[in-house]
């Protein structure tokens, strides 16, 4: 018998209490946080989709894994446990552990970037991006055309654009190139996946001209379920096959492990030359610690090292894309305007359109994720101008492309009546959509700002 209903693959053996608030209550604590999401504490939040990346629940294996770990100062078993784990998945040969995906980015960024390179991705995500400028290169994103639609069905939103790719290291020249990097699932594009032909097309332009190849691939086993339901010859391989194929046409991966490995804290960065993985080592033991821990305890690596196995389970995978949809596809059934098709980790709302009245300057989508605190206390993020946007000459805002607010899903941490209770959440978001007004800046650092912004209504 085929059932309907996707169940969760795991019991619940350890619960975590959630703090009820009121909405007078969610009133106040918003304007103490300066109208950020970011700035709220998690005991004043009912939902928290503030992002996926560390939130996770860990299995019992995880948790035996700790109990296991090797908290050697250099050599330990763990380490070599998460080595083998990481070079069995990529195929690379030189693996360094971070503490995180952006200990990560900057290491590697920080060697190949600087004053006049550039590096070229679908989309960069905000760390990412950060890294780069923080060297002093510039980040260009040139996902295909049909990403900056979302209603628009497409089953790899995520691509690059090819023929720009092969155009931009023309003008820019290829020595001038740091990397091209390809973020699967291409989280800022509203979490849509990259196909393996697209892949293969980016990596025969990249030795083509001798640029490197490089995978953001935090959530490359969610990527890995698209290919082999939407992309024809893949229905037989396993989705550890499929990752498999896609880290062989790259020449490195940085990794977030706290979103598909399953981990509350790790990372890695994985090259096949030799040179850069010795430069990149240098750095990693100046910066975050010695060549086999790099910052993580051994408990931390023995728990990735688990994760990365576990995350390819297919049921594990099955319920986690089915889950995501569930909510997905119940909001676009009430008219609530959500990037089509819906992505693997999060559900993104238009803002721009559900807030048609209020102008792209006035930022849309920080409206929408402070209505949804405070109407439900369900903390989510902006990914949107306030992320993205930047200010030319003037001081007049650029606007990034997309105004959209990410409901991020943290996996194996919520049950089915924690979205039902967001869905109905939603139904008082369109009902009082007219009389929603937006929001200006009032304080912002130079990188990152939607970390720490300050924000006012616009009265």
């Amino acid at each position: 018998m085929k059932h309907k209903t996707i169940i969760e693959p795991f019991k619940i053996k350890s619960v975590e209490p959630v703090y009820v608030t009121t909405e007078e209550q969610r009133i106040t604590y918003l304007k103490t946080a300066k109208n950020n999401p970011f700035l709220l504490k998690s005991d004043q939040v009912i939902i928290d989709f503030l992002t996926d990346s560390g939130t996770s629940a860990m299995s019992a294996e995880q948790w035996a894994g700790i109990m296991r770990g090797d908290e050697s100062y250099a050599g330990s078993k763990s380490w070599e446990r998460m080595e083998d784990a990481i070079k069995h998945l990529t195929g690379m040969e030189f693996i360094l552990p971070t503490h995180q995906g952006r200990a990560a980015e900057r290491i590697i960024y920080g060697h190949l970037g600087g004053p006049g390179k550039t590096f070229i991705s679908n989309t960069h995500f905000d760390t990412t991006r950060a890294n780069i400028e923080f060297s002093g290169a510039e980040a260009i994103d040139i996902a295909i055309d049909e990403s900056n639609d979302p209603s628009l069905i497409h089953p790899f939103k995520g691509n690059i654009n090819t023929d720009r790719l092969e155009k931009l290291i023309n003008e820019k020249g290829a020595d001038n190139i740091g990397a091209v990097i390809l973020t699967v699932t291409n989280n800022s594009g509203g979490g849509q996946p990259i196909s393996m032909q697209n892949t293969r097309e980016v990596s025969a332009i990249c030795k083509k001209h001798g640029v490197l190849l490089l995978l953001d691939c935090c959530r490359v086993a969610e990527n890995a379920y698209f290919i082999k339901h939407r992309e024809e010859g893949f229905e037989n391989y396993t989705y550890e096959q499929i990752a498999q194929e896609m880290f062989s046409l790259t020449d490195g991966a940085a990794m977030s492990s706290k979103k598909d490995a399953l981990v509350n804290m790790g990372g890695f960065l994985a090259l096949r030359d030799k040179e850069i993985a010795e430069a990149c080592t240098m750095l990693l033991i100046i910066t975050e610690g010695f060549a086999t821990y790099g910052g993580l305890s051994g408990r931390d690596m023995e728990a990735l090292a688990i994760g990365l196995k576990e995350v390819f389970d297919p049921s594990y995978l099955e319920y986690r894309i089915k889950s995501t949809a569930y909510l997905g596809e119940h909001l676009h059934k009430m008219g609530v305007p959500v990037m089509m098709p819906i992505g693997g980790h999060a559900v993104y709302i238009d803002a721009k359109k559900l807030y048609s009245h209020i102008p792209v300057d006035q930022y849309p989508g920080q409206a929408l994720a402070c209505e949804l605190y405070l109407k439900a206390g369900i903390r989510t993020v902006e990914i949107g101008s306030v992320m993205f946007g930047k200010y030319d000459e003037n001081g007049k805002l650029i606007p990034a492309p997309m105004e959209l607010v990410r409901l991020a899903i943290p996996r194996r941490v919520y049950t089915q009546s924690h979205i039902e209770y967001v869905i109905e959440t939603f139904d008082e978001i369109l009902k009082e959509k007219e009389s929603v007004k937006g929001y200006k800046i009032t304080k912002e650092p130079k990188f990152l700002r939607h970390f720490t912004a300050h924000f006012e209504q616009i009265k």
